[in-house]
């Protein structure tokens, strides 16, 4: 029986900003992808999708056709004494450590959910907390197999160009199959971390500078609803693998639900500010070393199923930018001043450090120096004037946004901040799109 697109519901991506329908086809073996992808073209474009956890349009395709890939998530091959694993792009982060953890080993890098897929990982080149000591997940990448929409197979391995184009590519270069990829040795799930208060934006950057050296994996929260003196005050942590522990890996499914949309009235400048101020306080009186299984340190949002409700039924938008050291504290002030007297803040806000690895895609977002992550309840115009005097500051810095999780980034700023997306153009199949490369390519 052949495989078809069949009418959804409305998709969303994880900021629920945008909602739209789509034709679906969720097909569970890889000699089924040929024939799907045939009906695609240049005037009726397809897109593939995995778990859909960016935040912006760059996974949705409206009123076009998608192929859902979470159904092909077997694993292939798994080498345990290499570390080296094969398997299809559906796999989600969180099934291969299922398999990794109790044997010794852990992902190379992970961003802060392990609801993504292998192909999502890859197609957004993800980069997780310790980007200073391992780069980006494409970094690990050491073969994928592509289908394009002419009928053509590809087996990549870096070096090639279509491989560098398809890692970070945000799934416009083909459709991955399978990826094969490195992972590390842990000798337990555990990790000796600490956390350490800082008083404002300038310390976190004289803090950090020291902890890169000796920790592997770093973040901060940050308090974007306070000015003055505390202008950007938060909790450096920092942790390395335990030597001592179990291999015991994480609970599947989450432990708690986020069971409906919260009111449009829980989140403003008030509850977001008493929020933080609680937050701070208790992480400084409970400052200092501790001993924790990976889950809560990498993961904590995923211990929440739906936590993107939280902000509501018009969604919410995430602002991700990265800036080069020569401008990222001055830069990084001046961002957390417009957020502070905008009162538009959120409790999630997260800054780090990137490091001197050079990028694997065309697109791939990081770049040394520091990122800053933040995301703000959608208020229509309010968020996007102010998301618009961010851009300003970011561009006036030399700085880029996350392709992965915006929603709005007009196309002129885009070209400009990746000098290498018309290099990257030329790899596009032409019967690939999404509503994000509509809007950056024009």
């Amino acid at each position: 029986m052949s495989i078809r697109f069949d009418a959804s519901d409305a998709l969303a991506s994880w900021g629920r900003v945008v909602k739209a329908t789509h034709l679906v086809a969720r097909p569970r073996f890889p000699d089924e992808l040929p024939s799907l992808l045939a009906g695609f073209s240049a005037a009726e474009p397809g897109l593939a999708v995995g778990l859909r956890r960016s935040y912006g349009d760059s996974n949705l395709n409206p009123a076009g056709r998608v192929i859902d890939m979470t159904a092909l998530d077997r694993l292939i091959a798994f080498d345990r004494k290499t570390g080296v694993m094969r398997a299809e792009a559906g796999l989600s982060l969180s099934q291969a450590l299922q398999v990794l953890v109790p044997q010794g080993w852990f992902l190379p890098t992970t961003p802060g959910t392990r609801f993504v897929t292998l192909g999502g990982a890859v197609a957004n080149d993800v980069h997780g907390k310790n980007h200073h000591a391992m780069g980006t997940f494409g970094a690990s990448v050491t073969r994928l197999k592509l289908h394009r929409t002419d009928g053509s197979t590809h087996e990549l391995a870096q070096g090639d160009p279509l491989f560098h184009a398809t890692v970070g590519g945000l799934g416009l270069t083909g459709v991955i199959e399978w990826v094969e990829f490195r992972t590390v040795r842990i000798s337990s799930a555990s990790l000796e971390a600490q956390d350490t208060p800082f008083e404002n934006v300038s310390e976190f950057f004289d803090m950090s500078a020291e902890t890169k050296e000796t920790h592997e994996h770093t973040m901060a929260w940050v308090d974007c609803s306070t000015g003055g003196s505390s202008l950007g005050r938060g909790i450096l942590s920092c942790a390395n693998w335990s030597p001592h522990g179990d291999l015991m890996p994480h609970q599947e499914e989450p432990k708690k639900k986020m069971p409906m949309d919260a009111p449009s009235f829980a989140l403003n400048a008030l509850t977001v500010r008493a929020f933080n101020s609680i937050r701070h306080g208790l992480k400084t009186m409970r400052n200092g070393p501790y001993h924790t299984h990976y889950e809560p340190f990498f993961y904590p949002l995923d211990a929440i199923a739906h936590w993107n409700r939280l902000y509501g039924a018009r969604g919410f938008y995430q602002y991700q930018c990265a800036l080069p050291s020569e401008t990222a504290r001055d830069a990084t002030i001046e961002l957390l001043k417009t957020i502070v007297s905008s009162g538009q803040g959120s409790p999630l806000a997260v800054i780090k450090n990137f490091g001197a690895n050079p990028p694997v895609g065309l697109l791939s977002f990081p770049r040394e120096g520091t990122t800053l992550a933040i995301d703000f309840r959608n208020q229509d115009e309010d968020t996007l004037n102010l998301m618009a005097d961010l851009d300003q500051i970011v561009a006036s810095a030399a700085g880029r946004l996350n392709p992965a999780k915006d929603g709005r980034i007009p196309a002129d700023l885009f070209q400009s901040v990746y000098p290498k997306w018309q290099e990257f153009c030329a790899h596009v199949d032409p019967g690939l799109s999404s509503a994000f490369w509509r809007r950056v390519s024009a």
